[in-house]
């Protein structure tokens, strides 16, 4: 028996309607608080990054409640980014977890009323190490800002939020903040992507971090031909090797060109087997580095100008290698 779709009742559009005003508000107030937050960033925040840069030991993120999520995920951005960091909840530094924050760390305070009791512990154990202390916080005369050696403001608008109550545009503006605070670290200490491999190096994003050494072909696998080889020895090296080429290489063990299927195919009516590798091949193919990320290999591989399936690996004394697209999708390459 057919079915057919349920007609939409007019109070079913009105309520559509209502739930895309209410979602563009709140993106348009969250983006509007963002917008804010660029204008509050001055001189503190580069003393805040001083200060961040001085500790020996490590930064140490703490929030209550909502604050507690963004200061966590704060602590792992930074982290990740070349800046040791962890967060502490302040419910349990107050029983034990106090230990955890050393006079060589720094900490980073968040709270949009800066009056969160649960911080004053950890407030209170800075003061009295010496412990420097970064406050993120909208209120510019509250307990927090007034203890802390450096205050980022937060912007003063409107939380998302109809009532004006749950969190959210004032989160939104911390976590922006946060990741200004670890990709100006980042940049200070010249954080590389092989800094960036070293610190994730499993799933999809590990995969594309990993050296093309890690991936390539070597030894015997590599198909290799001399610039004086006949083709008829040339085509069944290149057919045994199965990459769908052969490199060749001239008197100094240098690479100098390649022959693909595609050049086979060129030359089948010009007495292909009585022909040289040299003769046939396309000069100066496209190669790569052995120490290359494999997300570059990928890159080369998918020019849309040039496409190929695969890639000679050369270093200084010639080719040392080979990668296949295959072997960058197996590896999870993407």
């Amino acid at each position: 028996m057919s079915q057919t779709h349920a007609q939409i009742e007019p109070e079913d559009t009105i309520a559509a309607s209502s739930d895309m005003e209410a979602a563009l508000m709140v993106l348009k107030l969250e983006a509007d608080g963002i917008r804010a937050l660029t204008d509050l960033i001055d001189d503190n925040f580069r003393k805040a990054l001083d200060l961040l840069e001085s500790a020996t030991g490590r930064i140490v993120v703490t929030g209550m409640g909502k604050s507690g999520y963004i200061a966590g995920k704060i602590a792992a951005t930074l982290a990740s980014t070349g800046t040791p960091a962890f967060y502490v909840h302040p419910g349990e530094a107050s029983h034990g977890d106090l230990g955890m924050i050393t006079a060589q760390d720094a900490v980073i305070a968040l709270s949009n009323s800066g009056g969160t009791v649960e911080l004053r512990d950890i407030l209170e154990y800075t003061r009295r190490f010496s412990i420097p202390l970064i406050a993120i916080t909208a209120k510019e005369n509250s307990t927090l800002a007034e203890t802390a050696d450096i205050t980022l403001l937060l912007p003063s608008v409107p939380e998302a939020c109809p009532m004006g109550l749950a969190p959210t545009t004032s989160t939104t503006a911390s976590l922006a903040l946060g990741d200004a605070i670890a990709v100006a670290l980042l940049q200070r200490k010249g954080f590389t992507a092989e800094d960036y491999s070293v610190l994730h190096p499993g799933g999809r994003l590990g995969a594309g971090l990993r050296r093309v050494s890690e991936l390539m072909h070597t030894g015997d696998a590599v198909p290799l031909c001399t610039s004086e080889q006949d083709m008829s020895e040339a085509i069944l090296l290149m057919t045994s090797k199965q990459f769908g080429c052969l490199g060749v290489t001239g008197p100094d063990d240098q690479l100098i060109g390649i022959v693909t299927d595609g050049d086979l195919r060129r030359h089948m009516d010009t007495h292909l087997l009585g022909r040289t590798a040299g003769e046939v091949m396309t000069a100066a193919p496209m190669t790569i580095r052995p120490q290359a990320l494999a997300v570059e290999a990928l890159a080369l591989m998918n020019d849309p100008t040039r496409p190929i399936t695969a890639l000679y690996v050369v270093d200084d004394t010639g080719p040392v290698g080979i990668i296949h697209i295959h072997d960058l999708l197996r590896a999870g390459v993407r």
